[in-house]
């Protein structure tokens, strides 16, 4: 079992703070909820599975998951669903090894569109979903350091339906601080699109 807590916040005040976990299910399944809230107030639940397409053997890893969850808008309940697809393999070569990934995910959500008519003397109001577009690559290079720290970069690629495209780069640092418990520390850096400079510090439980 796995769970994180993580915050990120950046120089014009806006904020996220999350809640990741994932439990094994089986050798090649995964269960993993994440929980979310953003400064501008939206919230978000997102349950999904994961799934393994290799048996294990070799140097790399396939997985394809799906999921569910709803987010909180001004009020508001919007479904949300998301399919992902990832890569991963160990880096022996680095001294005392690595890894590098590629996860790529889609999300979905729907918005409630409202189109009000008028009928003869009857107004009428009808209410419909719009389905919006989220697409996100992240792609991860890890480096066991020493035995009690990690150096993980992370490049950041997402593509949103109301927005332009945007990339990032994260730099972490996590260090194991006793027992299950590692503090994660880093910065996030704009590459292209809308964004700005950003902290994030963490807490990571591996039982």
């Amino acid at each position: 079992m796995f769970l994180s807590i993580s915050t990120e916040h950046d120089r014009d005040g806006n904020s996220y703070t999350g809640l990741y976990g994932e439990y094994g299910l089986s050798a090649r399944s995964t269960l993993g909820l994440e929980l979310g809230h953003a400064s501008a107030g939206e919230v978000s639940a997102l349950l999904w599975l994961q799934r393994a397409l290799d048996d294990g053997t070799g140097a790399n890893r396939w997985t394809v998951s799906s999921g569910v969850g709803v987010i909180e808008r001004d009020g508001e309940l919007v479904p949300l669903g998301q399919v992902g697809v990832a890569w991963g393999r160990g880096l022996d070569r680095l001294p005392g090894g690595g890894w590098i990934s590629v996860e790529a995910r889609l999300k979905v959500t729907a918005e409630t569109e409202s189109v009000i008519l008028r009928q003869g003397m009857t107004v009428v109001e009808y209410g419909y979903l719009t389905p919006e577009y989220t697409a996100k690559a992240d792609v991860t290079l890890g480096w066991n350091a020493t035995p009690k720290m990690m150096l993980i970069n992370q490049l950041r690629l997402e593509d949103r339906q109301d927005m332009a495209f945007s990339a990032k780069l994260g730099a972490s640092i996590v260090r194991d601080i006793g027992g299950p418990v590692k503090l994660e520390l880093g910065v996030i850096a704009p590459v292209a699109g809308e964004g700005e400079y950003a902290l994030r510090a963490g807490t990571w439980f591996a039982f």
